[in-house]
């Protein structure tokens, strides 16, 4: 048996450990069901359980959740520009996040779907050391998509 204090009680009967975490106001909680003889504790079970909640807490707010981070651009965006989203692009692979490249037609624009297909291979290429190509150029619409995830 072990106090609440963390010193040992030594071997007791159950209903005498029991008496004792009563008379302490504890809680008398089975730590090691599997050893000879069995350990038990004496603790604030409700104190317990909050702490192991905190502790849940503290380690899901430590997990980073990976995001789908956006880029568009159009058929007259400039080589510049391009350079310019490719930088941002690679933040966020850095930080481990997915990017969905989106190229919006406006117009009559989509009569050039060639065009667009050279803009999506070009940010492909800017990003082929640091990203893989999870869906290849796909059209919805008045919309060319193109997802990319961190190597």
């Amino acid at each position: 048996m072990i106090s609440e204090t963390e010193e040992q009680l030594g071997i007791l009967g159950i209903e005498k450990a029991m008496a004792l975490a009563k008379e302490r106001g504890f809680d008398l909680v089975e730590v090691s069901p599997q050893a000879r003889p069995p350990v038990c504790r004496l603790i604030d079970f409700g104190k317990f359980i909050y702490r192991q909640k905190k502790l849940e807490q503290k380690h899901k707010a430590m997990q980073k959740k990976s995001e789908v981070k956006g880029l568009r651009i159009s058929l007259r965006t400039d080589k510049h520009d391009i350079e310019v989203k490719v930088k941002k692009a690679r933040e966020f692979l850095k930080d481990g996040n997915s990017i969905k490249v989106a190229l919006i037609f406006k117009g009559r624009e989509i009569t050039h779907f060639d065009l667009a297909l050279l803009k999506m291979t070009e940010i492909k290429e800017a990003l082929k050391d640091v990203a893989k190509v999870d869906q290849e150029p796909k059209k919805q619409g008045y919309n060319l998509f193109m997802i990319l995830s961190p190597l």
